[in-house]
C-alpha cells in the first residue's frame, strides 16, 4: 500500500514522468522546472497512477493557476480521485471568478463546499490532508506556515488502496495559456532534509547550515554555497557538479561520501578520519578549513467528461452563488 504523500515530483526532467504520471491526458509536458497543463476549451490533466490511499497521509503541492485572458471560468483542480467518477476531494482554482472551491464531492457536487476568494500569495500552495478521521483542506504562501480553510469526516473512500492524484485544466472561453504545478509533496527544504535524495538543479546558498539528515543524498547541479556548515549525517553523500566552497567547515558525519566534480575549497584544513571514507575531488582540493567525514561506528470539468479518461476530474467551477458547485 502506497502513502499519497510518497508521491513526489519536482519536474526537473526535460520531460512529463510517465510512470509517475501513466493516466495523464491532454498533452500536458515539462518546461522551466513545472508540470505544464494546457488550459484550453478542452480538457487536460496530468494524473497519476490509481495505486494510492489517502489514510493517514497527504498531498501538497505549489500550484499556478491559468489567466482569465478573456474567460468567464479557467480553472485548475487539484483533486485525489477515487475509483467511482465523480468522487474525490480536493481544490478548484478559478481565476476568472476569483474564487476556490473546496471540495468533498460525489456526483461532482457538494453541497457543504467552501468557496474563499483566491488570493495568490496566501494559496500560492495547497495540501489535502487526512488525519485521524478528519480531512483538512490547507493553504500556505511559503509551504510551511499552513492554514486550515476546511475540515470534514474522512469518506470511507480515503481509506482505498487505488486512488489517484489529478491536476487538470480548462477554460470556457479566452485566450490559451497553461496551468502549472511543481512540487508535487515536496516543500521548502525537503529535498535538502528528508530520508530521500534530493535535487539541486542551480545552486543552494544560505548563511547557516546546509545539511541532510538520515540516509540520502544530495546534489547540486552548479554549485553549493553556505557562509557556515555544509555536509550530510548518517551516511549520506553530498554531491556537487560544480563547487561546494564554505567559510566554515565542511563535512560528512559517519560512513558518507563527499564529493565534487571541480573544486571544493574550505578555510581550514583537509582530513579523512576512519576507514573507508572516501574523499573524492576530480580536479581541485585546496583548504585550511575542516573538511572531513567522521568516523564510522562499525476537473476542471463540467457534467458531461470531454475526456474518456476514467474517473477523471470533472472539475465544477467555484463560485459563491453555486454553493453545490456547477453539475
Amino acid at each position: 500500500m502506497a502513502l499519497l504523500a510518497e508521491l513526489t515530483d519536482d519536474f526537473s526532467g526535460e520531460a512529463l514522468d510517465t510512470v509517475k504520471w501513466p493516466q495523464s491526458y491532454g498533452d500536458p509536458d515539462v518546461a522551466d522546472g513545472r508540470g505544464r497543463v494546457p488550459c484550453t476549451t478542452g480538457f487536460a490533466g496530468i494524473r497519476s497512477a490509481s495505486a494510492y490511499t489517502l489514510t493517514g497521509s497527504h498531498v501538497l503541492a505549489r500550484v499556478y493557476p491559468p489567466t482569465p485572458s478573456g474567460a468567464t471560468s479557467a480553472a485548475c483542480s487539484l483533486l485525489v480521485l477515487s475509483t467511482v467518477g465523480g468522487t474525490d476531494a480536493g481544490f478548484i482554482v478559478d481565476t476568472a471568478q476569483g474564487a476556490m472551491g473546496l471540495y468533498l464531492r460525489e456526483g461532482y457536487a457538494d453541497g457543504a463546499a467552501l468557496f474563499p476568494t483566491y488570493d495568490p500569495v496566501e494559496h500560492a500552495w495547497l495540501r489535502l490532508r487526512e488525519d485521524d478521521g478528519t480531512l483538512y483542506w490547507e493553504c500556505a504562501p511559503d509551504g510551511q506556515t499552513w492554514s486550515v480553510l476546511r475540515t470534514a469526516t474522512t469518506p470511507e473512500w480515503a481509506a482505498g488502496t487505488e486512488l489517484s492524484l489529478l491536476f487538470e485544466a480548462h477554460r470556457d472561453a479566452g485566450t490559451d495559456d497553461h496551468a502549472e504545478i511543481d512540487n508535487i509533496n515536496l516543500p521548502p527544504g525537503e529535498a535538502v532534509e528528508g530520508a530521500a535524495a534530493g535535487q539541486l538543479t542551480a545552486a543552494l546558498a544560505s548563511a547557516g547550515q546546509v545539511g541532510r539528515s538520515a540516509v540520502a543524498g544530495l546534489d547540486a547541479a552548479a554549485g553549493l554555497t553556505a557562509s557556515g556548515t555544509v555536509g550530510t549525517a548518517n551516511g549520506g553523500s553530498l554531491a556537487a557538479a560544480a563547487a561546494l566552497a564554505a567559510s566554515g567547515t565542511v563535512g560528512a558525519a559517519r560512513s558518507s561520501r563527499l564529493a565534487a566534480a571541480i573544486g571544493l575549497a574550505a578555510s581550514g584544513q583537509v582530513a579523512v578520519r576512519g576507514a573507508g571514507q572516501p574523499l573524492a575531488l576530480t580536479v581541485l582540493l585546496a583548504a585550511s578549513g575542516a573538511v572531513a567525514p567522521a568516523v564510522t561506528p562499525g476537473s476542471v470539468r463540467a457534467a458531461v467528461p470531454a475526456a474518456p479518461t476514467a474517473g477523471a476530474g470533472r472539475t465544477a467551477v467555484p463560485t459563491a452563488t453555486a454553493p453545490g458547485g456547477v453539475q
